[in-house]
């Protein structure tokens, strides 16, 4: 039975504000961690009105603090945003708050747009240095060498888990050339799942943080009573979708009853290409649906994502997913 592994945007919904989102992810990772979940990851997004997990490490040492065994990460860190230094100063600061729970996930992706990237003082032209700043955060992570003129402290020799994010074969290449274990962003870009897999597989040069390729996929994952009120929680994740497409990006809506009359025949299609890996449904249905899911394309590990409006009902959505595992 494969690990599952739960992916958090820190949801800030209609009538609610990040303080409330922030206690919902402590909450929740309690949850996962008592079920059984392998680790929890957070992701960052900047100028986004519905996520409040911009300032990623801060929240990933909330969540830690809020839990005592569950991994707790970031799926992931946009590094074009960041300097390797301050990276590995900041992960190692985590890892030596909280020895052996602590991953890092890299992504090239600004994770906003042009405008936010230019606030955040990094430009999204840096994503084209994005293997060299990996291996720059690498080297600061690794034992410092004698003479070293710049370490990372704390953060050398910590040598915590670091994964490649992706939604191309980028990622699975560069993934394959390091060494690195690889998260495919298939809840919201599946497209290249399937050839990023196989390249990444094919590829994989054995190191010595891994020594086989271990890839994680992401699925979106509602579950409910019933299949109707599957589908009517999910339409939060559609409308959210719609809405950021139109350029209006604004809080997590609560779920409505006909999705048919929120969106238009073309907004539709690219929502169900985009939540192409969903499984959504009452406990049966999404019992199949994850063992077809796994059985159609072998990953080592699950990262399941729910961006539910109520928090009651995302907590139940995890647990009966959780129980559902085949």
């Amino acid at each position: 039975m494969i690990p599952y592994s739960v992916l958090d945007l820190a949801p800030i919904t209609v009538g609610s504000d990040a303080g409330e989102a922030f206690r919902h992810s402590c909450n929740l990772a309690q949850l996962a961690e008592q079920l059984g979940y392998t680790r929890y990851w957070l992701a960052e997004h900047h100028n986004m009105p519905g996520i409040a997990s911009a300032a990623t490490a801060v929240l990933i040492g909330a969540v830690a603090a809020a839990t005592t065994r569950i991994r707790v990460g970031a799926g992931g860190i946009m590094l074009p945003n960041h300097s390797p230094l301050q990276v590995a100063e900041a992960f190692g600061t985590l890892a030596a708050l909280h020895p052996g729970r602590i991953d890092l996930g890299l992504g090239r992706a600004p994770g906003t747009d042009q405008a936010t990237a230019r606030a955040l003082r990094r430009y999204f032209a840096s994503a084209d240095a994005f293997p060299q700043d990996v291996a720059e955060l690498l080297e600061f992570l690794a034992p410092a060498s004698p003479g070293q003129a710049v370490r990372a402290v704390p953060g050398a020799g910590s040598e915590l888990p670091v994964w490649i994010l992706g939604s191309s074969l980028f990622g699975a290449r560069l993934a394959a050339q390091l060494g690195l274990p690889y998260a495919f962003a298939s809840h919201f870009a599946p497209d290249a799942m399937d050839e990023a897999l196989a390249v990444y597989r094919r590829d994989f040069h054995p190191s010595e943080r891994l020594g086989k390729p271990y890839a994680m996929l992401g699925v979106n994952v509602v579950v409910a009573d019933s299949d109707a009120e599957a589908r009517r929680l999910f339409t939060t994740q559609q409308q959210s979708f719609v809405t950021l497409r139109r350029g209006r990006p604004g809080l997590i809506p609560p779920p409505i009853d006909d999705i048919e009359t929120f969106w238009t025949p073309g907004e539709k299609a690219m929502v169900e290409r985009a939540l192409g890996c969903a499984v959504v449904g009452g406990p049966a249905t999404v019992r199949e649906g994850l063992a077809n899911f796994i059985a159609r394309h072998q990953p080592d590990e699950l990262m399941l994502t729910a961006n539910i409006f109520d928090h009651a009902a995302r907590r139940h959505s995890f647990e009966l997913a959780w129980a559902a595992r085949d």
